[in-house]
């Protein structure tokens, strides 16, 4: 065993054309850390629906350019078979270690293929390739990131050319590809041949963010803005100057790309700690509105001051006001969310005479509905111009609920006062998550495993009137690994996250409103039902 560990790690090292992970390994094999050694060579990274991702380092369970050679050559395979072997693929990229060097081997490798490369000029928001790939007329594209990953991490996300990423089974058939790739010296990597990009693409999406808002509608709201250390600065100033509003106040310290992310544990708006800067500005400044974007830019997040403090509103929270707007605004077409975000939104939809549809988590299903046009998920993810792109985007979603806070401002109220109403119009509909962060990812697989065994019959003493395990699949969706759990005014769904090593369960509360003095009863009502349920839930999983 120890000598065949060696000598894999020995032929891995022999092809990998990084100097850095080269030494890196030739410091594991000499020290003989068998630990080390077994935990990156006990597989591959799997290539699935959110393309790659993992923590960097050598050999084939961390992500480094032999990783990112070989998914760069499966997906040229692939589209080659797919008969788009001289089609165009653009590739984009974010400011994490390594990102621009797996632009560029991905450029070279589809180059060495025969397909056209081109590239993003520099770090950009991951919807500026979502909208290049539509814009060119690409047969696919690549975005190197992490997305709102630990420094550590780096990815690899891939998209076809509807310019949404990829689902089954064309992960499973790229998967298939980079299997069948025996050695990186029968890949061709040409030195040149690529094509770097100017700034007419990301001038034409700036263009088309001006048309996610209302012609007419004030431009009043002032806003405070963190990028988290990550690539949206630039392109969210840029959209927010065409647009006429005033200039965000910037959390210096958090402004510029840094792929070490100092200021936080986690660059994520929805972890603890990482808006705190931000607060602390807007404590200085009373702006109207915090905007937050993850560090590629395709999540908003915004914070709004509660009795004097300030406070992130939840991911569904925002996504209700953004339809809210959009419906007073006369928009027309499919609204459409994940089952894991808030049900508020089937019920503005329907209110309105809106079509309303569900699909799996994660915009690589949201953006494939029909007639889709407006769609979002509770991760702080929107999607406000899918004609453009058709993936959640943080630069527009910014746009336009600083574009409803400068209608509310105009009206002498805020973002806090349209939830109020919403409420009452439809219910107090609130929402919660237990996540649990895990070293060892067999923790997740039995709590899964406990709960479809014994099912939980109530939590919270609300009795379960349905449990569905959605790897069946229902009438509607496809089959995924979850968990969907009726109770009489509430609703539960766990399942095991698709990029982190996290159990996720999302909790929703529904409290009927009789009007705006009742408000305070039923959130208290709501508070206290959802602390239930996540002990419940907790003891029913084991966790």
């Amino acid at each position: 065993m120890h000598d065949d560990l060696t000598a894999r790690a020995r032929a891995w090292q022999s092809e990998d054309p990084d100097p850095e992970t080269r030494d890196e390994l030739a410091k594991l094999i000499e020290a003989g850390d068998l630990t080390e050694l077994s935990a990156r060579f006990s597989g591959t990274l799997q290539f699935g629906t959110a393309g790659l991702r993992g923590e960097l380092g050598a050999g084939p369970m961390r992500m480094n350019r032999s990783v990112v050679i070989r998914a760069a050559a499966g997906l040229a395979a692939y589209l080659r078979k797919q008969g788009h072997g001289t089609g165009t693929v653009v590739i984009g990229y974010d400011a994490r270690h390594k990102s621009a060097d797996f632009a560029r081997d991905t450029a070279a490798v589809m180059t060495g293929a025969g397909l056209r490369a081109v590239v993003l000029p520099r770090p950009l928001p991951t919807p500026v390739l979502a909208f290049a790939i539509r814009h060119l007329g690409a047969v696919a594209g690549v975005e190197v990131t992490a997305s709102h990953n630990p420094p550590r991490d780096n990815g690899y996300k891939v998209y076809l050319g509807d310019g949404s990423q990829i689902v089954p089974p064309a992960d499973a058939e790229i998967a298939a590809e980079i299997q069948a790739i025996a050695s990186l010296h029968e890949v061709p990597r040409p030195d040149t041949g690529w094509e770097t990009l100017d700034d007419t693409v990301l001038n034409a999406y700036l263009a088309r963010t001006d048309a996610v808002l209302s012609p007419t509608s004030p431009r009043t709201a002032r806003t405070v803005y963190t990028a988290m250390h990550g690539v949206g600065k630039d392109t969210l100033l840029a959209a927010f100057a065409r647009a006429g509003f005033p200039a965000p106040t910037l959390v210096t310290e958090q402004a510029d790309p840094d792929p070490d992310f100092p200021t936080v544990a986690f660059p994520n708006p929805e972890e603890p700690g990482a808006m705190d800067l931000a607060f602390a500005k807007a404590r200085e400044t009373d702006p109207d509105l915090i905007i937050a974007n993850d560090p590629d830019a395709d999540r908003c997040a915004a914070a709004v001051k509660d009795n004097g403090a300030w406070r992130m509103l939840r991911g569904d929270e925002v996504g209700s006001l953004l339809a809210a707007h959009l419906v007073r605004r006369g928009a027309t077409g499919v609204f459409a969310e994940s089952i894991v975000s808030s049900s508020l939104l089937g019920r503005i939809a329907e209110k309105a005479g809106l079509p309303y549809e569900e699909t799996l988590t994660g915009f690589k299903w949201i953006a494939r509905v029909d007639g889709l046009r407006y769609g979002y998920e509770e991760a702080l993810g929107y999607c406000v111009d899918p004609d453009g792109v058709r993936d959640k985007d943080g630069i527009t979603a910014a746009l336009l609920i600083t574009e409803l806070a400068s209608v509310l401002k105009e009206e002498n109220r805020t973002l806090l006062d349209l939830l109020d109403d919403l409420a009452v119009e439809h219910g107090l509909h609130a929402t919660d998550q237990l996540s649990v962060r895990v070293e060892d990812l067999s923790v997740i697989a039995r709590a899964m495993q406990t709960l479809r065994e014994h099912p939980p019959t109530a939590l919270a003493g609300l009795p379960v009137t349905k449990a569905e395990d959605l790897t069946r699949g229902t009438a509607t969706l496809p089959p995924t690994d979850g968990l969907r759990y009726t109770l009489t005014g509430a609703r539960v769904i766990v399942r095991p996250s698709g990029t982190e090593p996290k159990l996720k369960c999302y909790l929703e509360v529904v409290v009927p409103v009789a009007d705006h003095t009742a408000l305070p009863t039923a959130r208290a009502q709501a508070t206290r039902t959802l602390a239930e349920i996540k002990r419940d839930l907790s003891a029913a999983a084991g966790i």
